[in-house]
């Protein structure tokens, strides 16, 4: 374990990946609770929803009909955050002008897409196996690959996957026209976290600009590799496997950790053992690996409180257009992050002090850890059928 003390007093943690600090209270997890509760979730939906604009056969909001497809489908999204076309914008800043110093914007395009997980509406990840899964990853895969700049480090990955991983029957997205910098891949899963449609689903959203969280993580992570001639992500996997303190599950490919810095209550990383850059990189039993993680994470989750536990998660890979360095650079691994803090009615909050100062927690990842590893087994609703 940690020092013992840091059980019973309050006090800073590190993110080595995005340089900054959270405050952990680990003594406030004995104070009562006379806040906001929900009604814990339950999973009542039909395996298909006529009403769906998701489900295999029905018609989108803007007209399009999906085709009866029977594992994953990607489509471009019909309100995407960004265009692929706009009107150019193109701002000059001057010292002495003060409004373009302090009123900054610069313009982004790019594509979003939807991926479905499961033409079965009521599934989740916690429900698939992983080999039901593994074409959810080959999806992405095939996706960030045909996405790739002409010059990226990674093409003879990229060309290799492309020829071997099949299509989708039910067709596939094409790049856009012009080359775009950054991939963001994530799942929103529940009302909790803002999402608009229960069938299982995820997002991908390729812009010309690289986003600040992946920014600063790759900053981060060159100034360590700059430093010490090592990995971060590398190092931390080791010391994550020797001291187990934080360590969920584990398989050949992949680690489940609680990080050191996890700012929510049960956060998780999911990170690759060896040195992958990006998806292209991973071999098909890498590839069945990584949906083991993914499923244990989604199944523990629920099994914790007996939900259908709500989180955001989100891939962090190399960039789609960017240097050798970058792309060495680059360590391929997936956050989680869950709301939910002390049952399937309780839910963390940012606010106060966490908006206006710093991040900050109660339970510590060592003890999220512990609740996590004892959460293996089937899957809870199983026994409720």
């Amino acid at each position: 374990m940690p020092d013992e003390v840091l059980n019973d007093i309050s006090h800073r943690r590190y993110n080595p990946l995005t340089g900054s600090w959270l405050l952990v209270s680990p003594h406030r997890t004995k104070r009562p609770w006379q806040g906001a509760q929900e009604t814990p979730s339950k999973n009542t939906l039909p395996s298909y929803d006529p009403k769906c604009y998701l489900c295999p056969g029905n018609k989108r909001a803007q007209g399009d009909s999906n085709p009866p497809y029977k594992s994953t489908f990607a489509f471009v999204n019909d309100y995407s955050a960004v265009k692929e076309t706009q009107q150019d914008y193109h701002p000059e800043t001057n010292k002495d002008d003060v409004a373009s110093l302090l009123l900054q914007a610069r313009p982004v395009t790019g594509r979003c897409y939807v991926l479905t997980f499961s033409a079965k509406h009521d599934a989740t990840l916690a429900d698939m196996t992983p080999e039901e899964i593994v074409p959810v990853i080959n999806t992405w895969t095939r996706i960030y690959a045909s996405h790739l700049s002409p010059s990226h480090p990674l093409n003879s990955q990229a060309a290799y996957v492309l020829s071997t991983i099949p299509e989708n029957p039910d067709g596939e997205v094409t790049p856009p026209k012009h080359q775009l910098k950054n991939m963001q891949i994530f799942e929103n899963k529940g009302a909790a976290m803002g999402c608009s449609n229960p069938h299982p689903h995820c997002q991908i959203w390729t812009t010309s600009t690289l986003p600040e969280e992946p920014g600063k993580e790759l900053v981060n992570m060159r100034k360590y590799k700059s430093d010490t001639g090592r990995h971060l992500l590398g190092d931390y996997v080791k010391l994550e496997l020797e001291k187990k303190e934080r360590l969920v599950w584990e398989n050949d490919s992949f680690v489940v950790v609680c990080p050191w810095w996890a700012l929510w209550p049960f956060e998780v990383l999911i990170i690759s053992k060896r040195h992958v850059r990006a998806l292209v990189d991973l071999d098909d039993k890498e590839r069945l690996e990584f949906a083991q993680a993914v499923q244990e994470v989604a199944r523990r989750y629920d099994n914790l409180f007996e939900t259908n536990f709500p989180y955001s998660s989100g891939i962090h890979q190399a960039p789609l257009d960017c240097t050798e360095e970058e792309a060495e650079t680059s360590w391929f691994h997936m956050h989680f992050y869950p709301p939910l803090l002390r049952s399937a009615t309780v839910k963390k909050f940012l606010v106060g002090y966490e908006l206006m100062a710093e991040p900050q927690r109660d339970i510590t990842p060592e003890q999220a850890a512990a609740k996590l590893r004892d959460c293996g087994g089937e899957l809870y609703r199983k026994s409720l059928q």
